[in-house]
């Protein structure tokens, strides 16, 4: 997407990105993290990571030219596609959301909680990382077998940066939508370890 901005009696023209699909998660969380400062914060950050207009061009912009590139770039984020992304690929390698939430291992469920704990903005790299591992077995887009979760998710966080902030926001929709089933799973999943633990 182009915008145009006068500049000087001069009109100029500059990139600004095409879809909310092309913000990658590691983009995002650099945008996440100015909106706790200022406006005026909020929107450089966003500017700068959104466009190819000069930084110190950004500072010296109209407020008109600001509000109406924000309020394109709203747009783009409204418009994004929230069916969930079951597949996806990045750097060659074919990652797969967790077939059936309500299958999640203990190790997972406690991974999950803590980064949510910890802050789930800051922690959104890890939270992709146990909910897509690469793909072992795929017969199609819906019924595929992934890689058993064993907790050791520092590469993979790292790679699932370069995930795009459309597909992170799915997968957390998703996800929150089935966190009820699995706040009541919980419960039972731990009385039935209970017992099993007793008559071992």
């Amino acid at each position: 997407m182009k915008v145009k901005i006068k500049k000087e009696g001069k009109v100029e023209s500059f990139k600004l990105i095409n879809s909310w699909s092309d913000v990658t998660l590691e983009t995002w969380l650099k945008l996440i993290d100015f909106e706790t400062g200022t406006k005026t914060e909020e929107a450089e950050a966003t500017l700068a990571a959104l466009s190819d207009i000069p930084k110190q061009l950004v500072k010296e912009l109209a407020l008109s030219d600001v509000a109406v590139i924000m309020s394109k770039i709203g747009e783009l984020q409204a418009k994004q596609d929230t069916k969930l992304k079951r597949i996806i690929t990045i750097n060659e390698v074919e990652y797969a959301f967790h077939p059936d939430l309500s299958e999640i291992t203990l190790g997972e469920y406690a991974d999950i909680e803590q980064f949510i704990k910890n802050g789930i903005d800051t922690s959104l790299p890890e939270l992709m990382a146990v909910l897509y591992r690469p793909i072992k077995i795929k017969k199609s887009d819906t019924l595929y077998i992934i890689e058993p979760y064993d907790g050791d998710i520092r590469l993979r966080a790292e790679e699932m940066k370069q995930m795009s902030a459309e597909q992170v926001q799915s997968a957390l929709v998703f996800f929150y939508t089935l966190g009820k089933v699995l706040s009541e799973i919980m419960p039972s999943y731990l009385m039935e370890k209970l017992q099993e633990m007793k008559t071992q």
